[in-house]
Parts: structure tokens; C-alpha cells; sequence
């Protein structure tokens, strides 16, 4: 499948080529449609003619091949085939990706829902029994087209963009430079102290904002960021607080996730290094899309000198919490 080299062209997408393209695969769109808060691809809820309204997730040009979006699908699909509570793609004629006029684009059906309560020691045993299951199947085989979590990627790449593109204003660059520099060494570290761990199929960005609660219980969205990785990536964003509690959650959190699936306790030194990491590299996912003109809507706070400030901040508040000793468990 043919994909589009014109950023500016997916930065110009509007209401008619949305329903276009999903006209394009058999469905009669009634007209209505409003975007969805997502600025790495572009997703719209689509009114249908005598049916519930469908997701239409059109993909950034040049993020994915095409073999790594329907890897993610099949993931997806195959979750969802063991009654799994994910939301896969629609699949049409056997196809779950497709394309109108350049744009790739998905189809998801509608799901509602709210955000875990993460104080609530019931909900986090559902959601690691959930967790669990996902990581049963996700490490029964590897992916072929998707990456793997990465130092170099989220951490070494990002601090490397953002001083080489000039987003570091140049009075914090002599602040900047060395605690990256530091917090990589210190990133590093942790992973020697973790030891061997597995890298299993990860949903990969696995935050509270992606969990659909309803009275069913949870359902998981948006494996756009899946990928290969330890299995703690999908665990600790649901740890809050100061340690105790962050100790009392992943207790509650594991109470279900080992009822599916083995924990290595090694993975828990990798905590704070994974959340450094993550921290560095949305800095630089925002300064690499500053282009795109949506961003500059949605985030209008970033690359300001206040923003660099705070996160040098953060940063150096990472460095301390990574000299502490990892969480523990039983």
C-alpha cells in the first residue's frame, strides 16, 4: 500500500476527505463527525446512516509501515479472539487497513467508558488480571515489524534531537546537557542491576487514559505504540503516590496479574528508569511534531522557557528517585 510523503497533506485533512475515505469502504456516512483528542494520528467519531457511529483513526505518514500497523491490528484481533476486553479494528473483506487518496486509515468501533479509579485495590486487581491475560498471549510470540523499547530510542535519540535542533534554550544547555547525560548513565545503570529479563508484546503506552472502565469491568484502547519491551512498561503508570502506596498499588496490581502470567521481580528496578525515559522522550515527541500545526493548538505551554525549566526540574527529581532502592513486592 501506498503511503503519502506529504505531511502537509495530512495536516490539511478535513471533514471531506474523512468521509470519503470511509465511504470508500461500503459504509453511508450521515455527515456527522468530530475529532477525538489524539495529535499523533488523526481520529474522528464518523455518524453512519442507520448504525452506530464508527472510529476512523487516518495514520501520521511515515510513523509506521504498513506491516508494523496490521501487526498491531492482529495483536489486536488475536486478544479479542481469546475474549480479551480490547477494541480491535473492524475488519472488511479480511482487510483492516486501507487507503483513499493517499491517507491510511483504520476503522474502530465505538466503545465508551471511564478512567480507573487507581485508589480503588479491587479495580487495579481486574485491571492486573487483565494485564495478565494480554501478557500471556503477548509473550507467546515476538513481533517482526514493531520495535523494542530502547534506551537509545527514548532516552540517547531524544536528548540527542533536542540539543542538535536548538529546542534547549541556550542559557539551559550548560544546565541540560550534563543531567542528561547523567540520567542516561543512570538509566543504564538500572538495567545492569535488573539483570535478564524478557521482552514480551507490549501494549507499549499504557496509561490510565487508555483504560475504559464500565460496569463491566475494563476494556484497553489504542495500541498504536505497541511494541516489544519488560512487561513492568505496562504495569508501573498505574503506580501513584510516595512509595508506600506505590508498593500497596503494585501489590493489588500483581494479586492479578500473576493469576495469568509469571513477574519477574528484576523488572521492578527498571521503575523510575522507564519513567525517566518516557519523560525524555515527550519532550522530544513534541518538539519533532512542533510543525504540525495541531500541536501548537493543543499544546500551547510547550517550548516556552517556563516548560524547559519545569522539566529540568523533573528531570533532576528522576535522578534522585533512581538512586533509591526499586519498589517491592511480597
Amino acid at each position: 500500500m501506498e503511503q503519502s510523503n506529504e505531511t502537509g497533506s495530512f495536516y490539511a485533512l478535513g471533514p471531506e476527505q474523512v468521509l470519503q475515505a470511509i465511504e470508500s469502504v461500503g459504509f453511508d456516512c450521515d455527515g456527522s463527525q468530530f475529532a477525538l483528542n489524539s495529535y499523533e494520528n488523526r481520529v474522528y467519531q464518523v455518524g453512519v446512516v442507520d448504525a452506530p457511529p464508527v472510529i476512523a483513526k487516518f495514520y501520521r505518514p511515515l510513523r509506521w509501515t504498513d506491516e508494523a500497523i496490521i501487526e498491531e491490528h492482529q495483536f489486536t484481533l488475536d486478544l479479542a479472539g481469546l475474549e480479551i476486553p480490547v477494541v480491535p479494528p473492524l475488519s472488511i473483506e479480511g482487510e483492516t487497513l486501507f487507503e483513499h487518496h493517499g491517507y491510511r486509515f483504520a476503522l474502530y468501533p465505538k466503545r465508551g467508558g471511564r478512567a480507573p479509579d487507581l485508589e480503588n485495590h479491587e479495580h487495579l486487581k481486574q485491571l492486573g488480571r487483565f494485564l495478565g491475560r494480554i501478557h500471556a498471549l503477548g509473550a507467546s510470540e515476538d513481533f517482526s515489524y514493531r520495535p523494542e523499547l530502547s534506551i537509545k530510542h527514548f532516552g540517547e535519540d531524544s536528548y540527542n534531537f533536542l540539543l542538535n535542533e536548538g529546542f534547549i534554550p541556550p542559557e539551559l544547555e550548560r544546565v541540560y546537557e550534563p543531567l542528561a547525560e547523567d540520567l542516561l548513565d543512570r538509566v543504564d545503570a538500572l538495567f545492569e542491576r535488573a539483570g535478564e529479563f524478557r521482552t514480551i508484546r507490549l501494549h507499549g503506552d499504557c496509561h490510565p487514559g487508555n483504560i475504559l472502565w464500565t460496569g463491566d469491568g475494563p476494556h484497553i484502547v489504542d495500541f498504536d505504540d505497541a511494541r516489544m519491551g519488560p512487561a513492568i512498561q505496562d504495569l508501573w503508570m498505574f503506580l501513584t503516590g510516595d512509595r508506600t502506596h506505590m508498593e500497596s498499588g503494585l501489590a493489588a496490581l500483581l494479586e492479578g496479574y500473576t493469576r495469568f502470567h509469571d513477574f519477574n521481580t528484576r523488572e521492578l528496578n527498571l521503575v523510575e528508569a522507564l519513567r525517566t525515559l518516557r519523560m525524555m522522550h515527550y519532550a522530544a515527541w513534541l518538539a519533532r511534531r512542533w510543525d504540525d500545526p495541531a500541536f501548537k493548538l493543543a499544546f500551547p505551554w510547550f517550548n516556552s522557557q517556563n516548560y524547559w525549566e519545569e522539566h529540568i526540574l523533573s528531570l533532576k527529581e528522576q535522578a534522585a528517585l533512581m538512586d533509591e532502592p526499586p519498589l517491592q513486592w511480597r
